[in-house]
């Protein structure tokens, strides 16, 4: 019995951070490290390597072992090569049982490894496309092909949605090692409560009805179609004001501000915020009437999320996982056709029981996007694939 027991808190588990840096990628690792109760899987040790920078922003924790070569302080191309050529004889020397590369691309020989998959642009082509023939079109088709041999050869892949899941399938083909949708948590300081929806005439051009788009400057962003869409309504009376957040693509930015001269040249009704800190962006969710999301590419839209637990109402893209994600509890939209977006959001402007419905909708639905889950479920896919 007491072999047994060994046996079972033996598991070591490798975690490849080389190239997360802060963002998204940061904050996922550093909800699952402080989510987890490794033992609960039968997991006496975790080893992450990472950048000093990165390492440094991590929990210490007796069960947790934070390792820095020198190369992963440096650039892409030297970590790129670290990992290529150095991390497989890292995680043997470190008698790791699984390697986890939340990444996606992986060309090392260790085995076995579970990869996941966080970035769909490379398998959708007609997005992709959408940035002409530029550097960033390079670096994303050869990902594709990067991140396709790492599925290919992973022992099991991690997928945020069952969408992105299908839509890697069409580019890789059937993969010969386990899969799995798990999605990711989400934040309790956007979890709010609902509003009082007010009806359109309780506001002024003093005080508008605020609309707030959270999302990075790309062409498959869609803010200039979503810009016009509110042009419509203003031009109907209606006393609407646009937020719109997030950093730009510099290729991309010009064409936000030649939409927003054009049809908003005195700057009253559309402001452009940039990038802030991701620490102060649920203060903007507070001050907010109704929530867009007009992206047409995503593998699992966190800032959709965040919209619906801020018990915004939504008005959302009919693309990609956003319908599997808000179900029933937003109205949808063509991304790229300013009149269906305006349609959309009039609907809502002009019935705050329709807002009070679907807000209420989303605050239910996303309430099993937790971390706590998304750790659980984690960890026990990497045990399986480890003690397969």
């Amino acid at each position: 019995h007491d072999d047994a027991r060994y046996a079972f808190y033996k598991m070591i588990i490798g975690i490849d951070a080389t190239n997360v840096r802060d963002g998204g990628g940061l904050t996922y690792i550093l909800e699952l490290l402080t989510t987890i109760v490794p033992a609960n899987h039968g997991i006496s040790k975790i080893v992450i390597w990472g950048s000093s920078q990165t390492l440094a922003k991590l929990p210490y924790i007796a069960w947790l072992k934070k390792e820095n070569p020198p190369a992963l302080n440096k650039g892409l191309f030297v970590r790129t090569f670290w990992q290529r050529f150095k991390l497989s004889h890292a995680a043997r020397k470190s008698q790791c049982d699984v390697l986890f590369i939340p990444g996606g691309s992986y060309k090392g020989t260790f085995k076995p490894i579970v990869a996941m998959s966080q970035n769909l642009l490379p398998f959708e082509r007609s997005e992709l496309n959408r940035f002409g023939i530029s550097l960033i079109w390079f670096k994303l088709n050869i990902l594709r092909y990067t991140q396709s041999h790492s599925f290919r050869f992973a022992d099991g892949v991690i997928f945020l949605t069952e969408y992105a899941k299908q839509a890697v399938l069409k580019v890789t083909g059937p993969l010969s090692g386990d899969t799995i949708v798990i999605a990711h948590g989400l934040s309790s300081r956007f979890r709010m409560r609902l509003k009082a929806q007010r009806p359109i005439g309780d506001y002024t051009e003093s005080n508008p009805y605020r609309l707030l788009y959270v999302s990075s400057i790309y062409p498959y962003k869609h803010q200039w179609h979503l810009i016009e869409a509110v042009h419509i309504l203003r031009t109907q009376g209606l006393p609407i004001k646009l937020d719109l957040i997030g950093p730009a693509f510099p290729a991309t930015l010009p064409r936000l501000k030649a939409t927003i001269a054009k049809f908003d040249p005195e700057k009253i009704w559309v402001q452009y915020h940039g990038a802030i800190p991701y620490e102060t962006l649920n203060n903007f969710y507070a001050q907010s009437d109704l929530g867009v999301f007009a992206s047409s590419c995503e593998n699992m839209p966190i800032i959709l999320l965040e919209a619906m637990a801020s018990a915004l109402p939504i008005a959302c893209s009919n693309c990609g996982p956003m319908p599997e994600i808000l179900g029933d509890s937003g109205l949808y939209f063509d991304p790229e056709n300013p009149l269906e977006i305006a349609q959309s959001l009039r609907m809502y402007i002009d019935s705050p029981e329709l807002r009070n419905e679907k807000a209420k909708a989303s605050v239910e639905r996303c309430q099993k996007y937790t971390w706590e889950r998304c750790a659980e479920e984690t960890f026990a896919f990497l045990s399986k694939v480890g003690r397969k």
